[in-house]
């Protein structure tokens, strides 16, 4: 097969899936506050505790995770030994939920850091690999857990520091999707990966105004480089920038021409409702997984949204560099969904 037919690189940050490369299947785990949540009805497995019946938050993320890509295996018909790969990542120290769950599915790994926009990271990298013909089914899947998160970039749940405004709850979950050629699920058709952006914020308690500036910068190179508009899309989401974020980015789209409000929310914002005291809203790897591999799937398939581009934000800290007086840089990756072709 001529390579040529199998991908268009657009420009160096965006690519066009010319193969009929689908999201076949998607599956979400989620903790008991997302239980309580608007979107609750759509995910496929909640967890009355914290623990996910495990010992430790660390043992319960895996287990969400394992949930997850289960459930994906169970909806699909198909078994570990049926997928080529998973790309999969998550927060914690050398990706450990990861690299656990793989170990036990037995399924080979490609292991991915982004931060919170690993869900897109790892989404995109699928859907090149399965275009490229590398791989016939592959599995993109990420998590993240309030109490791990908090135990490794803030302070451990037990210490009940008080947080400010800006604050965000880091959602406890997983999501996970198949990729492969063909089936009933939406195509996915573009990807565009993000540049580090760092506009010199240094607040570990304010990720939104961190990660904002880095989510226009790859939505802008999104519509340059495909010819696109954000009237394109039914819905545009990003993906944890919150109460904070998510108006910066409008200002700032709106400031170039760009004019978000129409079509325009963030996943932060769709997790929880606002009686959940969860401070500015959701964050952490799965608040975009959760939400495009419930929600947003959910409407495509049922033909309530035709195009869909989430853009999935991440602020590439560690405790140790921001310690040490560093800025927070930012990335973010937006995957164009769309169904009913």
């Amino acid at each position: 097969m001529d390579s040529k037919k199998q991908v268009s690189r657009i420009n160096r940050q965006t690519w066009h899936f010319a193969q009929d490369v689908r999201l076949q299947a998607s599956a979400v785990a989620v903790g008991p506050k997302e239980g309580e949540g608007p979107l609750a009805a759509l995910f496929d497995k909640i967890h009355d505790d914290m623990y996910a019946g495990q010992q430790t938050w660390e043992d319960a993320e895996k287990q969400l995770m394992e949930d997850a890509v289960t459930m994906v295996l169970q909806k699909a018909k198909i078994t570990e030994k049926d997928v080529d790969v998973i790309l999969a990542g998550d927060l914690l120290n050398q990706n450990i939920t990861t690299n656990f769950t793989a170990e036990k599915l037995a399924i080979p790994l490609l292991g991915m850091y982004g931060a919170c926009s690993t869900s897109m990271l790892t989404l995109s990298n699928a859907a090149a690999l399965v275009n490229a013909g590398y791989a016939s089914k592959a599995i993109a899947a990420c998590s993240s857990h309030n109490a791990t998160a908090e135990r490794q970039y803030r302070y451990p749940t037990e210490y009940g520091g008080q947080k400010p405004p800006t604050a965000q709850w880091t959602v406890t979950g997983s999501g996970a999707g198949l990729v492969g050629i063909g089936g009933n699920g939406p195509r996915i058709t573009y990807a565009t990966m993000g540049k580090v952006i760092d506009m010199g914020i240094k607040d570990p308690f304010d990720m939104g105004s961190a990660m904002a500036p880095a989510a226009v910068s790859t939505l802008q190179t999104h519509f340059q480089d495909t010819g696109r508009s954000p009237q394109t899309y039914d819905l545009i989401v990003t993906g944890d920038l919150a109460s904070v974020g998510y108006p910066i980015v409008k200002e700032l789209m709106l400031k170039d021409g760009y004019n978000m409000e129409p079509v325009y929310n963030d996943c932060g914002l769709m997790v929880f409702s606002p009686d959940q005291d969860v401070f500015a809203g959701a964050s952490g790897c799965a608040s975009s997984a959760v939400v495009t591999y419930s929600y947003i799937m959910d409407q495509l398939q049922k033909g309530l949204l035709k195009k869909v581009l989430v853009c999935a934000t991440g602020a590439l800290l560690s405790p140790v560099s921001y310690q040490q007086g560093h800025s927070i840089p930012c990335i973010a990756h937006a995957v164009a969904l769309e169904g009913g072709i």
